[in-house]
């Protein structure tokens, strides 16, 4: 029997997984690796170390399952998007640590570009000018790395995002898909290629790119003496949030589906059409499955969710666990008046404000950790609520049921909180890790190994649904409070 692998790389860990033909998942491993903080604002992974946890991973997942990698017909990647590495090819080491996607030092240096220069980006991308996205974060590097710019004097640099860095470290090939090509502020959305003026204007040579590629398709077999011990395909490049989305099979317009992860992530499928957003969401690239035309996508994105919970954990020590959360939290009916508005890099979308950071609201003398444990869930549905309705209003889609993944899935009241604040139903697959799903589900494709969408479209099963318990009025005024916490939050920095 043949099977498919996925290798998930995501912002706090590493993972492989192993699926049989019935998309059930025989064999996994997972490994955390380091949130390196040199500055505030500053957030940076040690590529060396992700490429470690990687082998690791893909190592012990084949033991689990009892397999080896000759059993593989093909592996997809998926990986945290935005997040830059740059190596030198001569020695294959990283020359900087990697800068990730929740990183804002670049803010000052993005709001220094000309209005002209600004409509430029945002009209060939689709995206925002934030240094949420990958080109600022090169240009940094650019310009303040000393070993960055002697392998770019001596033609040896390279930058990606890290499913460049995987493929490469796999397979020698300097490849990325036009997923993630379409993150960094530097890919033209209509042409599918480097934008050159764009490529000029952040001051980045061509030749450290990787080529872009479709989402689905046989890129390169790995080396013989990799962690799979022989030549495996690697036939699927995904960013996250676009995996999540085919792991869902949202494969037609209007279909969508929120993540629920260290940020949090709501994807609406809008088929071939690019509908440029008014609202601040993101147009972006939703796959492009081998030879058959790209679909495109719009986003909304919410820098913290997840890791907001790990804040109360790591931070302020009100739980020892992430998974202790819902039972502290459902020690009180309501958080007492209290919001929490976890901006601490700035807001994404729908506000798009950098200068915008963190603030819990309404606390009084009997505000207990309980509440703060409520209002830190209520602060992930209310962000979530935030980007669907600015998402639905665009594309005049109305829909009663929300497709939901992510570890957070898990937390039961979180979930009814949510369908309690957007007044419609919420539906959790039977399997919640859509995002390595959604990378076999690629690979699967390219191979042959699932014939079509409509037989992966016929595995997809419901686990659970949340319907609404609260009233118009209630889910009103709860948001109507919310948006005022919000206000609290904006120009708190320069």
């Amino acid at each position: 029997m043949s099977y498919i692998g996925a290798l998930d790389q995501g912002t706090s860990s590493t993972r492989f997984m192993i699926f049989d033909h019935s998309g059930n998942l025989v064999g996994q491993h997972q490994r955390e690796h380091r949130q390196i903080l040199p500055s505030p604002g500053w957030v940076e992974h040690d590529p060396q170390e992700i490429w470690e946890r990687t082998q690791e991973v893909i190592t012990q997942a084949l033991e689990d399952a009892g397999i080896s990698g000759s059993d593989l017909l093909a592996i997809g990647i998926t990986n945290q998007r935005e997040t830059v590495v740059a190596w030198d090819i001569s020695t294959g080491k990283p020359l900087a640590n990697a800068i990730v996607w929740q990183d804002v030092r670049t803010a000052g240096y993005l709001s220094s570009l000309s209005p002209d220069s600004v409509k430029i980006v945002e009209d060939h991308t689709g995206l925002r000018v934030a240094p949420y996205f990958s080109a600022s974060k090169m240009n940094w590097l650019i310009k303040n790395s000393t070993d960055v710019q002697k392998a770019i004097a001596a033609g040896s640099a390279r930058f990606g995002t890290i499913d460049s860095w995987l493929l490469w470290n796999l397979t020698g090939k300097h490849f990325t898909d036009v997923s993630n090509a379409s993150r960094t502020l530097l890919m033209n959305l209509e042409t599918l290629e480097w934008d050159e003026e764009l490529l000029t204007l952040f001051e980045i040579p061509r030749f450290m790119l990787p080529e872009i590629r479709s989402s689905s398709e046989v890129y390169a077999t790995t080396f013989l003496h990799g962690p799979f011990l022989g030549a495996v395909r690697v036939c699927a490049l995904l960013g996250d949030q676009q995996a999540a989305m085919v792991g869902q099979t949202c494969f037609e317009r209007g279909e969508f589906k929120t993540t629920y992860g260290t940020g949090n992530f709501a994807l609406l499928n809008t088929g071939n059409d690019i509908v440029r957003s008014r609202t601040g969401l993101l147009t972006t690239v939703l796959y492009k499955f081998g030879d058959q035309p790209v679909k495109y996508a719009l986003e909304g994105s919410v820098a913290v969710t997840g890791s907001a919970i790990q804040w109360l954990r790591d931070q302020l020590g009100i739980i020892s666990a992430a998974s202790e959360i819902e039972a502290l939290a459902s020690n009180v009916s309501d958080t007492g008046g209290v919001y929490f508005v976890p901006a601490f890099s700035g807001l994404f979308a729908p506000h798009w404000r950098s200068d915008a950071r963190g603030a819990i609201v309404g606390l009084t003398r009997a505000t207990t950790k309980a509440h703060l444990a409520r209002a830190a869930l209520e602060a992930i549905c209310y962000q979530t609520k935030e980007i669907i309705d600015a998402m639905l209003g665009e594309s005049l889609i109305s829909p009663k049921e929300m497709r939901v993944d992510g570890a957070i899935t898990g937390n039961e009241l979180c979930m009814q909180i949510q369908s309690d604040i957007m007044g419609i139903t919420i539906t959790r697959p039977h399997f919640v890790e859509t995002t390595a799903l959604g990378a076999a589900y690629a690979a699967g494709l390219a191979v042959g190994f699932w014939s079509s969408t409509d037989e992966l479209r016929k595995m997809w099963q419901v686990s659970r649904q949340w319907t609404p318990a609260t009233s118009a009025q209630s889910r009103e005024l709860g948001f109507s409070q919310w948006r005022k916490a919000v206000d609290r939050t904006l120009g708190w920095v320069e």
